[in-house]
């Protein structure tokens, strides 16, 4: 049923909903979702929550992953994927879009157009890639202040610190950073770019709270399956931008395709069809809808002068 109409829309807040799933039991298993159809494959496949990419938007716009996307930029990717799956949404924070004041704006924005909850990181701008060098560390205690902030300002959004620390002050540091970003009231802390089991297992021994893993290709993080990272400690895992790379990759081999044949004809067996697309968009339902609030009315008699 098109979600204008839908009887089953959530109605508990956001990051009300994300709060259960991870009370529930098993890890929490969040692909990214870089866009509305996205969303609801990644829905159709049986995932209960999602994982909107700073990264993956800043692609989609043609732009690298430096932090210069906006927070209204963002929320129309939020809008579009909440409300297309009805899931809870772990949105990328980037470095809070500014400071403290930046940060609560942001946090406001983002509930209003649907997430469930957001991760800040504790870089400087121009912010990298978790996985790449040379990454320049904020204060600790100014990240705090962010962590604050976004608690502050928030409503139900569920505030994850990222730490970017174990790259440049190794693990003592992530972990007092971790800790320090605990006390000021985040809910979970995501350790960046971590690169063996050992430290996996090791940051979840030191530090007393719901962690995020990553589980990006072509990082500093080897391949670890979602059982693997909860039985190392972690309560969240992400994909964050494999969608986009298979869908860019599958572009890539179109277009090469219709320069080098003149046309499509040797891409169709690698397309969705037609049929496949108006079922996962739920196109006839929103049809029907349609017709029913324009179907004719017949005049019954006469009016009376």
């Amino acid at each position: 049923m098109p979600y204008l109409v839908a009887a089953d829309l959530p109605q508990a807040p956001a990051g009300e909903r994300l709060r259960a799933l991870l009370a529930a039991g098993p890890i929490v298993q969040m692909p990214g979702a870089h866009n509305g159809l996205a969303a609801l494959q990644a829905k159709a496949a049986g995932f209960p929550a999602l994982y909107l990419s700073g990264a993956a938007m800043s692609a989609q716009m043609g732009l690298p992953d430096l932090g210069v996307i906006t927070v209204d930029e963002v929320a129309f990717y939020i809008r579009q994927v909440a409300r297309a799956s009805g899931l809870p949404l772990l949105v990328d924070g980037d470095t809070g879009y500014g400071e403290a004041l930046n940060v609560m704006h942001m946090v406001r924005v983002f509930e209003e157009a649907g997430a469930a909850a957001v991760h800040i990181e504790d870089q400087l701008l121009p912010k990298k890639c978790g996985h790449l060098n040379d990454k320049k560390l904020a204060d600790a205690q100014d990240m705090a202040a962010k962590v604050a902030a976004a608690v502050r300002a928030r409503r139900h959004l569920f505030v994850i610190a990222r730490t970017d620390a174990a790259a440049s002050e190794g693990m003592d540091g992530a972990v007092a950073r971790a800790k320090l970003y605990l006390q000021a009231g985040a809910d979970a802390i995501f350790p960046e770019a971590l690169t063996t089991a050992e430290m996996f297992r090791e940051f979840a021994a030191r530090v007393d709270a719901p962690l995020l893993a990553n589980m990006t290709e072509f990082g500093r993080t080897p391949f670890f399956t979602a059982a693997e990272f909860e039985a190392m400690g972690y309560r969240m895992v992400i994909w964050p931008v494999s969608a986009l790379r298979c869908a860019a990759h599958a572009q890539e081999s179109l277009y090469a395709a219709i320069r080098r044949d003149g046309g499509t004809q040797n891409m169709v067996e690698a397309m969705q069809t037609r049929s496949a697309l108006y079922a996962t968009i739920d196109y006839h339902g929103y049809e029907a809808l349609d017709r029913s609030l324009i179907a004719t009315v017949v005049p019954q008699g006469m009016p009376q002068r």
